[in-house]
C-alpha cells in the first residue's frame, strides 16, 4: 500500500476529514493528495482548526486525531515524488522484465512505434545487439512496414527491420509492395519490381538500392550492383522486348561499379535509414584507438577510479539541466557499451561548439568510477572524423 493509499484509508476510516473539515484547516484534498505538493506549495494546516474536528464523537481520542493531521499534513511533502517513483518503478521493472525474457518482441514494439522516449532507433538497435538480438536489414522480399520478429532455425528470435525505417519511401507505395509481394510472389529482379510496383518512383527505388534492400534479388551481388539495376529499370522496354527481358539483363560480373567498401555502406545506412544493422561506426575504428591508447565504455568500467583516461564514442545525448549550474553531461556511444562524461561550465565555454556539434569526441579527463557508476570528468575534448554519417543525438531536452 503506497502512503497515498494510506492517507485515503485513514480519511475513510476516520469519517471526518469532509472537504467542510479541510476547508477550515486550509487543505485542499484533491491538491494534497493528487497534485504536485513542494515545500513552498504544501498547505499549512493551522492548529486551531482541530476544533473543526468531529473525531470525539467517532470514538476517536485526541492524541490519534494530532497523529491524522500530522501524517496527512506530512505527506503533501513527498506524496507526489512518491506516488511517482512508484509509478516509474513499476515501469522499469516490467520494461526490464520484457527485456530480458522477450528481446525481440521488447525491441520490436518500441522501434514500431517512434518517435519515443530517450534514445534513437540507432541506439536502441545497437542495445539491443549487444545484449544479442539479431537484428536482419530491410528486404523487400521479407519486410513489411513495420519491423516484424522472426524465428530462427535454432530456435531463436530475431528482428527485421520494417520498410518503415526507409526514410521517403511513401507508406502507400510500401503497402502496394507487400501486397505484389504477397499476392504473386517473390519479385525476380529490379525490372519485376518496377513493373509490378508503379507507384515506386526513380527516388525510391534508388533509395531502397542505397540502403541494401534489393540484395535479395536474383542478379543483383550488392548496393552498386542494385543502383546500375535500378537505372536501367528506369528506362523500361516496350511490350515486345519486355517478354525476352532475360537476354536484356545485365551480367553483374562485368558491371563497371565496384562493391561500397565500410564506410560507404555505413554512410549509405545512416542517410538512408537513420541506423545501421552493420557492426558499430566505432568498431571500425578500435584498432586505431587502441594504438593511441583510447579505452573503449567496457574498458573504462574495468580502469581505476581517479586515472586518467582517453576515451571516444558517438554522441547520442547530451544533457544540461536547470539545477546542474552549467554542467553539460553527455552520453557516447560505441560498440562496448555507452560512456558518459562531465563537461564543466570553463571547459564548454572554450570548446561549445566542439561540445555542441561533434558527432563523434575525443575525451581526455579524469575516471569517476563509483560503486558501477562510470563518468569521465572532461579536461580536454576534440572532435573525430564523422564520416558524413547522418547520424542524430538526443540534445538538451
Amino acid at each position: 500500500m503506497t502512503q497515498a493509499e494510506r492517507v485515503c484509508a485513514w480519511i475513510d476510516v476516520s469519517d471526518t476529514l469532509d472537504p467542510e473539515s479541510a476547508a477550515a484547516m486550509g487543505v485542499d484534498l484533491s491538491r494534497l493528495l493528487w497534485v504536485r505538493c513542494g515545500v513552498q506549495t504544501t498547505p499549512h494546516v493551522r492548529p486551531s482548526a482541530q476544533r473543526t474536528f468531529s473525531l470525539p464523537a467517532n470514538g476517536i481520542d485526541t492524541t490519534t486525531q494530532n497523529n491524522i493531521v500530522q501524517n496527512i499534513s506530512s505527506f503533501a511533502l513527498y506524496g507526489f515524488p512518491e506516488s511517482h517513483a512508484a509509478s516509474f518503478a513499476l515501469i522499469a521493472y516490467a520494461s526490464a522484465y520484457f527485456k530480458v525474457k522477450y528481446l525481440a518482441a521488447f525491441t520490436c514494439a518500441i522501434l514500431n512505434n517512434q518517435p519515443m522516449g530517450f534514445y534513437s532507433p540507432a541506439v536502441l538497435v545497437k542495445d539491443a545487439q549487444r545484449h544479442g538480438l539479431r537484428v536482419k536489414p530491410i528486404d523487400i522480399q521479407i519486410s513489411d512496414w513495420p519491423c516484424t520478429v522472426e524465428h530462427e532455425p535454432d530456435g531463436l528470435r530475431s528482428l527485421r527491420m520494417g520498410l518503415g525505417y526507409a526514410r521517403r519511401l511513401r507508406k502507400q507505395t510500401a503497402e502496394a509492395l507487400v501486397g505484389s509481394r504477397r499476392q504473386d510472389g517473390p519479385f525476380r529482379s529490379a525490372e519485376d519490381l518496377a513493373l509490378r510496383v508503379p507507384l515506386l518512383d526513380k527516388k525510391e527505388l534508388t533509395l531502397l538500392a542505397r540502403v541494401g534492400a534489393l540484395n535479395k534479388l536474383d542478379g543483383i551481388a550488392h548496393r552498386r550492383d542494385a543502383l546500375w539495376q535500378v537505372e536501367r529499370a528506369g528506362k523500361m522496354e516496350g511490350p515486345l522486348l519486355r517478354q525476352q527481358s532475360e537476354w536484356l539483363r545485365d551480367d553483374s560480373e562485368i558491371l563497371p561499379l565496384q562493391q561500397m567498401n565500410v564506410e560507404e555502406r555505413l554512410v549509405a545506412d545512416y542517410a538512408g535509414t537513420g541506423l545501421t544493422t552493420d557492426k558499430h561506426p566505432m568498431y571500425h575504428r578500435r584498432p586505431k584507438l587502441q594504438q593511441q591508447g583510447i579505452r573503449s565504455a567496457e574498458e573504462l568500467k574495468h580502469s581505476r577510479d581517479g586515472e586518467f583516461v582517453r576515451a571516444a564514442g558517438c554522441v547520442i545525448a547530451r544533457q544540461r539541466p536547470g539545477t546542474a549550474k552549467g554542467f553539460i553531461f553527455i552520453s557516447m556511444e560505441d560498440e562496448t557499451g555507452i560512456a558518459n562524461v562531465i563537461v564543466t561550465p570553463d571547459l564548454y565555454d572554450r570548446d561549445r561548439l566542439v561540445v555542441t556539434r561533434s558527432k563523434f569526441l575525443l575525451v581526455e579527463g579524469k575516471l569517476q568510477n563509483q560503486d558501477g557508476v562510470v563518468h569521465v570528468k572532461a579536461t580536454h575534448l576534440s572532435a573525430l572524423s564523422d564520416n558524413a554519417l547522418a547520424m542524430q543525438s538526443h540534445d538538451f531536452h
